[in-house]
Parts: C-alpha cells; sequence; structure tokens
C-alpha cells in the first residue's frame, strides 16, 4: 500500500501541475485576431495582412534605419535629463506637501490629490512619448477594416437576393409546369 502511495503522490502532483497549463494555451476570445506590429524604412512595402492578422506599420525615414529608436534616445518617461527647468521647479513645490489635495497618507483628505496627480504624470508622459501610439496605430487599422464590413455587406446582401429571385422564378416555371402537365393530363383522361 505504501509502494502504491509513493508513486500515486508523485504522479498526481505531475497532472495537476499540468492542467493549468494546458488551459493556458486556449487562444484570447472567439476572435483571436493577431495584432503585428512592424516599422517599415523609406520606401519599404508593409506587409500585408490577412484575415485572421492586423498589421500595423509605422513608417519612418530612410536616415532613421540603423539609428537606435527615437523612443530609446530620448530616455525614460519621468527622466529630468529632457526637461525644462520650470518643469522640475513645479515637481520639488509638490515634495513637502500633505493634507488635502496632496495623494499622502498625511492628514485628513491626504488621499483627494491622488486622481489629480495620476493624471498630471499620465499627461506628462504621453506628452515626452510623442502623439502616435501603437494603440492608436492599431485602433486606426481596426477601424479601416470595420469600414470595409459595410460594402462587402451590401456585396453579399444583393448575391443572395439575386439568388432568392432566381429560385422563386424557378420554382414559379416549375409549378406552372406542372399545372399545365396535369390539365393536359385530364384533358387526355377525358377524350
Amino acid at each position: 500500500m505504501t509502494k502504491t502511495f509513493a508513486i500515486a503522490l508523485p504522479l498526481s502532483a505531475v497532472l495537476l501541475w499540468a492542467v493549468p497549463a494546458a488551459a493556458q494555451e486556449t487562444p484570447a476570445g472567439p476572435a483571436a485576431e493577431r495584432i503585428k506590429q512592424v516599422i517599415v524604412y523609406g520606401n519599404d512595402p508593409c506587409p500585408v495582412s490577412s484575415a485572421d492578422e492586423i498589421v500595423v506599420c509605422a513608417r519612418q525615414d530612410e536616415s532613421e534605419r540603423y539609428r537606435i529608436p527615437e523612443e530609446l534616445r530620448r530616455g525614460e518617461p519621468g527622466t529630468t535629463k529632457n526637461e525644462a527647468w520650470t518643469n522640475r521647479v513645479k515637481s520639488i513645490e509638490y515634495v513637502g506637501r500633505s493634507g488635502t489635495q496632496s495623494c499622502s497618507p498625511v492628514g485628513g483628505g491626504g488621499f483627494t490629490g491622488c486622481f489629480e496627480q495620476i493624471a498630471r504624470n499620465a499627461k506628462a508622459e504621453r506628452k515626452q512619448l510623442g502623439s502616435a501610439s501603437w494603440a492608436d496605430l492599431v485602433a486606426a487599422e481596426r477601424a479601416k477594416r470595420l469600414s470595409t464590413i459595410d460594402e462587402d455587406s451590401e456585396e453579399i446582401e444583393a448575391r443572395v437576393k439575386a439568388e432568392e429571385e432566381a429560385r422563386r422564378k424557378a420554382e414559379e416555371e416549375e409549378a406552372a409546369n406542372a399545372a399545365e402537365e396535369a390539365a393536359n393530363a385530364m384533358e387526355a383522361s377525358e377524350e
């Protein structure tokens, strides 16, 4: 019995460990579309996207091909290396602040300024990063794809209506032919 238990225990541990790993291999969502982000330089062509893949191309000048990307040249967001002295002074202003609108655990209402501080930091980071982000480019590509849905659906609807009309006419002709044959058979039996 102890021998069986000694073999079963490690085996059950391995099986329990493998179940979550197998669950992670399923694609996320019903339409698991892939998003491929590519930087192209100069007049290089952008790769063509497929039905299950969105390709977003960010075009750079040919002179940027072998340089360190601009995002990495600027430094980390929030660093004061490339920041003007007046902006540094504004941030020093808030160092000793406590109480209401301060986002500190000191004093009553210290939490009330947290959203303002988060929003201010996010705005500064966004300003430092520039105008175009990958999320904006993906959203634009997705909107471009969705704009063609109406055109495609109108074309499909017109084709289906034409097929239905042709089927209806064929059924009417078949019914008319059957009625005519029945009438001819009736006349032939009466004679």
